[in-house]
């Protein structure tokens, strides 16, 4: 059994309230029964990318448990990776699983593209036969807001070719969208970490859509047992 904590869009800016929200992730993970196997932060981990936010970040290694990060479009490559947070590809194993780490950033936008060299290198990192999970911050597809849509990661068809070619894909896991989310992509399901930072309101619940700040933090739970794949979203 492999438990992984999938926690997105911290957006620390060096304010008490980002710090505290974090806090409030970092006290329930370490009041767990059963503790998670690694922690995954699946970008805008800091508000502009600046080094004195990323310290924010060392209130996780309180938890003991390998640190998982990639980079968002509020983050940025080279503080991020001077950090301690990088390289920005990468794979890494947590117990029965492959995690690979990919960089979906395009500097200076906001929404995402995973460049060739860097397909090539994830369509290597799956060959073979573990189940694995393809990480990155941009969902390669719209949820149904205008807003986000128009920020999601682009070219995906050619992400979708690569997915194909390796049926050991579990699922795709990102953040980005501030909205506990699933769908499905290159036939596997797309999970979406809701925001430690605030929530994406949907135009069906408001007019327009929207982002609440005042909204309970949440994160994702992964667990992998017995060959499944299970998603939790808790509100903390």
């Amino acid at each position: 059994m492999t438990l992984i904590a999938h926690v997105s869009d911290t957006h620390l800016d060096g304010t008490p309230r980002s710090a505290e929200r974090v806090d409030r992730v970092v006290e329930h993970l370490a009041g767990l029964h059963r503790p998670v196997d690694a922690v995954l932060l699946t970008g805008d981990l800091a508000d502009h990318g600046e080094p004195d936010e990323y310290a924010g970040l060392k209130v996780f290694e309180r938890l003991g448990v390998p640190l998982l990060h990639l980079p968002g479009n509020h983050d940025k490559r080279e503080p991020f990776v001077a950090a301690g947070l990088g390289p920005l590809n990468r794979t890494e194993r947590v117990g029965d699983l492959l995690l690979a780490l990919v960089d979906s950033t395009i500097p200076g936008r906001g929404d995402g593209l995973v460049e060739d060299a860097t397909l090539e290198w994830l369509d290597g990192a799956l060959a073979g036969t573990d189940p694995a999970l393809v990480c990155f911050h941009h969902p390669p597809v719209g949820v149904g807001h205008p807003y986000a849509d128009k920020a999601r990661q682009f070219g995906e068809e050619r992400l979708a070719e690569v997915i194909a070619r390796h049926p050991n894909v579990l699922a795709i896991l990102c953040g980005h969208f501030h909205t506990a989310t699933v769908t499905t992509f290159a036939g596997v399901p797309v999970f979406i970490a809701p925001a430690v930072a605030s929530t994406l309101i949907m135009p069906w619940e408001v007019d327009g859509g929207d982002l609440d700040r005042d909204g309970p933090v949440a994160i994702a739970y992964h667990l992998f047992a017995e060959g499944r794949l299970t998603t939790t979203y808790r509100f903390i």
